[in-house]
């Protein structure tokens, strides 16, 4: 992965004079993220392109991360300079503001020709392979066979893992599982919390798998018939039912497949559902990604997001049905995120930590009591404050899954940056 850096001096990695003139006299910023970086005494901001459809990143100073507010097809770099001069009472060269803007656009950081050109070769070499290919074996988890094995037998012996003794469901027929997306190496026995009750349940065939597109999407879902690679091999997606949400849902389900390419929270699952389950048994997968806000279920302005949700609910439930198979429902999902990573004012403190942990667990008592409505009422009173990046992934969950009670197994947190930034994730089984 590239880095450039633009201050108010110089940009490096790319000969910045060559760009010409802007390729968007109105530019739009793409949904990037950022994160806060301290060097020294001096503050900055990293972006990155959540998608992956870039592999580069850019590091730009506080007073022009100010100024992208601005890219919204509504300032011309000329309005965008006035807002700077309004903010910081000095002008900004123009040739600085070219400089961020083409080197924006270079990385398919805005929208655009270069962007949607980029886009399209994405999409037919994804349509094209045989199979999603891991993406994050050897950075979050072992990518060797063996020593994947040993890394996830590992999670379940951990003192931070699940207790040796059997479970209290054992032979049950399971109905579906909450797990964390966090990166494997680090939160691992959390997940195993989840997979020792899958293990020594009566396991199903199919996983419907509903993961966080932490890219956003288009929709408030994106279905892929893909296949799933895996260093323990390739796990097929469930045809039969695949082939009922392709006709009853159509093309829209599928529309923003191209998420699923870079897309962790479903591909971290597979090495535990291909260690415990599918050592003994053939399994298959539906892979659902989704994003959408609780909010979207009551602002009328977001009706036909809410009315989506509700289809695919319905889809769901009807091709479970039809199919006639054993399903297993597992969301995806971590939830608080706070600190000035995640668009706070202030870095948490332990107090504040304290009051999100007591707010997760008031929350999750509706997940135990698969009331999505309860879930989705209980984020809209505190407006979602604590963004729970996974909402959208454990409501559907609970709207389709059968079953009466589920039961929190395991609750953790994980400081993930120098400002105490902070994600929440928990494990649970449902029978």
């Amino acid at each position: 992965m590239r880095t450039s850096r633009i201050d108010g001096t110089e940009t490096t990695d790319m000969d910045m004079t060559k760009q010409g003139n802007n390729p968007n006299p109105y530019p739009v910023l793409r949904n990037i993220q950022y994160s806060p970086m301290k060097q020294g005494e001096e503050h900055y901001i990293i972006l990155w392109d959540p998608a992956g459809l870039s592999a580069e990143k850019l590091i730009v100073p506080l007073n022009f991360f100010y100024l992208f507010q601005f890219l919204d097809g509504e300032h011309s770099p000329e309005q965008i300079g006035v807002e700077y001069l309004k903010k910081y009472g000095e002008f900004l060269m123009p040739d600085k503001l070219d400089r961020l803007i083409a080197d924006l656009d270079q990385k398919l950081f805005l929208e655009g020709d270069r962007y949607e050109a980029a886009k399209a070769a994405a999409v037919k070499a994804y349509r094209e392979a045989p199979a999603r290919k891991s993406r994050f074996a050897g950075k979050s988890y072992e990518a060797d066979p063996q020593k994947l094995r040993e890394q996830l037998a590992g999670f379940f012996t951990s003192k931070e893992g699940p207790s040796p003794d059997p479970s209290e469901n054992q032979g049950k027929s399971i109905k579906g599982l909450v797990v964390p997306n966090y990166d494997v190496n680090v939160a691992g026995p959390l997940y195993a919390w989840a997979y020792k009750e899958l293990r020594e349940a009566e396991a199903p065939d199919v996983y419907i798998l509903f993961g966080t597109a932490h890219a956003g999407l288009a929709e408030p879902v994106a279905v892929t018939d893909k296949d799933f690679e895996s260093p323990l091999g390739v796990v097929p997606v469930n045809r039969p039912l695949m082939e009922v949400l392709r006709s009853k849902g159509g093309d829209a389900l599928f529309a923003d497949e191209l998420r699923h390419e870079t897309e962790h929270s479903i591909e971290f699952q597979l090495p535990f559902l291909q260690e415990t389950v599918g050592a003994r048994q053939a399994i298959s997968i539906v892979p659902v990604l989704s994003a959408f806000p609780p909010g979207c279920l009551q602002d009328p302005g977001l009706k036909d997001f809410a009315d989506h949700v509700e289809q695919v609910v319905g889809l769901l439930k009807d091709a479970i049905a039809s199919s006639g198979q054993r399903v297993c429902l597992i969301a995806s999902a971590n939830l608080a995120h706070i600190g000035l990573r995640y668009g706070d004012d202030k870095a948490p403190t332990d107090f504040s930590f304290h009051r999100c942990m007591q707010s997760d667990l008031e929350m999750l008592k509706h997940v135990e009591n698969v009331d999505a409505q309860g879930f989705a009422e209980f984020l809209l009173k505190e407006q979602d404050h604590r963004h729970v990046l996974g909402f959208s992934a454990l409501y559907l969950m609970l709207r389709v899954i059968e079953a009466e009670k589920g039961e929190i197994l395991r609750y953790d947190r994980e400081i993930v940056d120098q400002f105490n930034s902070t994600i929440t994730y928990a494990s649970a089984a449902f029978f």
